[in-house]
């Protein structure tokens, strides 16, 4: 079966870390993008079927929201990125959005966490990145106006708010935001007694480099697999609490080394392209079980995670992305999991073997995707052509790939001729969910496919 044909998920990990609570509640992120997706009642029994004990959602569904009324799940909500420059300079509006969002549901939901955006420090517009905070004050002041003190405002980022991370003592902020944003926001998190969210994978670091790191260092599976600390002294049995540590040290170096973590993702996909190494079930099961086992430990072993996220069947990018869940849409599991860690190991069925564990050595061809949008396949076609040296050369009048001479035929050797000239340098085989890989050689007779050597 071909990568891009991967049944579609509905749900998978979320997390909170905090040496302060001593009750670790995992849980998961409600995504919503995505295809034949359950209904918002049918997927809270889903949630509630995984023994999960709080869930996020990306936006503020009043369908999501009150199908979670009068359930014991307690809630994270989110205030949308496009909301944020708006917000930030003007109370009324923020006043509004909660009396509209929050009110109506609140405390019949189990509304706990209010969070501002979404990875706004990994987003390229840098004018958002200054109104973030600004705009975290306003909805704050906005549920004290309403009478709402106990619900917790934050925002979840990505990992790559630091520029430095190894060894984890020398954890630095990124320089474009450790004065401007980071250090408000830790003010606001400290004055306010709430969390630092943040996403933590990994998949991502592993994948990237996966001969200098251990797999099973990665999947919490390492025996006798440590990395010693030169500086601190610590020693680490697990990336996680690596990448994790790091960021207490980039917060101690700003002066605040007691803010509490939240994980607001973590996870590990069970399927991606070819060229995504790794990405399997067996991983999947074994690092989400193993972080399940970690935060339900009493006393609680390292970090303190609390929540694992929901995913989205239909999210852009890699397929890496749209394969950390746990549900297929039709309510059955990805591999079985037990949230609150009740489970024993060998409950568990035996599990498929992990195939794609080293780098797949073939080329791999980007093709046209069943069912893609001609129209959007044309422009896609005109895209690649327009980069590159000769990219498109070949299926011109009288060129070896002419012919047949089809939008399909032709926008197939755009992509692969694309992706073999770009793939080093960041190109994917994506072009906005219109592309497929393919380690089948397309090529016959004298036209000849370019394929991406990994």
């Amino acid at each position: 079966m071909e990568v891009g044909f991967v049944p579609l998920l509905i749900l998978c990990f979320l997390v909170s870390i905090s040496s302060a609570e001593l009750a670790a509640k995992v849980g998961v992120n409600y995504g919503q993008l995505g295809n034949n997706l359950p209904s918002p009642s049918e997927s809270v029994k889903l949630i509630q079927s995984l023994k999960a004990k709080r869930v996020k959602i990306y936006d503020a569904n009043p369908k999501i929201l009150e199908a979670l009324r009068n359930t014991d799940l307690q809630v994270s909500m989110m205030v949308p990125n496009e909301l944020i420059n708006n917000i930030s300079s003007n109370q009324t509006l923020a006043d509004q959005w909660v009396h509209a969002n929050v009110v109506p549901f609140y405390p019949e939901t189990l509304i706990r966490y209010l969070l501002v955006g979404n990875e706004i420090l990994s987003q390229p517009d840098k004018t958002v990145w200054f109104n973030l905070v600004p705009a975290m004050r306003k909805i704050k002041a906005a549920l004290k106006t309403h009478g709402i003190t106990k619900v917790k405002v934050g925002t979840p980022l990505a990992m790559d708010v630091l520029e430095s991370s190894f060894p984890p003592s020398n954890g630095t902020f990124r320089s474009d935001i450790s004065a401007s944003v980071i250090k408000p926001l830790l003010q606001f998190v400290n004055k306010t007694k709430s969390f630092f969210f943040v996403d933590v994978y990994t998949y991502f670091p592993w994948s990237s480099d996966p001969t200098n790191i251990n797999l099973d260092y990665a999947l919490f599976e390492s025996k006798n697999i440590t990395v010693k600390d030169p500086v601190s002294g610590l020693t680490y049995h697990n990336l996680f609490d690596q990448m994790v540590d790091a960021l207490i040290f980039a917060m101690k170096r700003l002066g605040y080394p007691d803010i509490r973590i939240w994980i607001a993702e973590t996870g590990w996909p069970s399927g991606g392209d070819y060229d995504q190494i790794g990405a399997n079930i067996r991983n999947a099961a074994t690092y989400n079980r193993n972080v399940v086992k970690k935060f339900n430990a009493k006393p609680p072993v390292g970090t303190q995670p609390d929540p694992v996220q929901c995913c989205r069947n239909s999210k852009p990018g890699p397929s890496t992305e749209r394969n950390f869940g746990l549900l297929y849409p039709n309510g059955s599991n990805v591999y079985p999991i037990d949230l609150s860690g009740k489970t024993p190991e060998s409950e568990y069925g035996p599990l498929p073997a992990a195939t794609n564990n080293a780098p797949y050595k073939g080329p791999i061809w980007c093709m046209v995707a069943k069912g893609a949008n001609r129209s959007a396949v044309a422009s896609a076609l005109s895209y690649a052509c327009s980069q590159g040296n000769k990219t498109c050369d070949p299926i011109q009048p009288r060129g070896k790939c002419f012919k047949p001479d089809s939008l399909v035929w032709h926008a197939s050797y755009a992509f692969s001729a694309y992706w073999a000239q770009f793939r080093k340098v960041g190109g994917s085989c994506y072009f906005g969910g219109l592309a497929t890989q393919t380690i089948k050689d397309p090529s016959y007779g004298s036209c000849k496919f370019p394929g991406a050597k990994l």
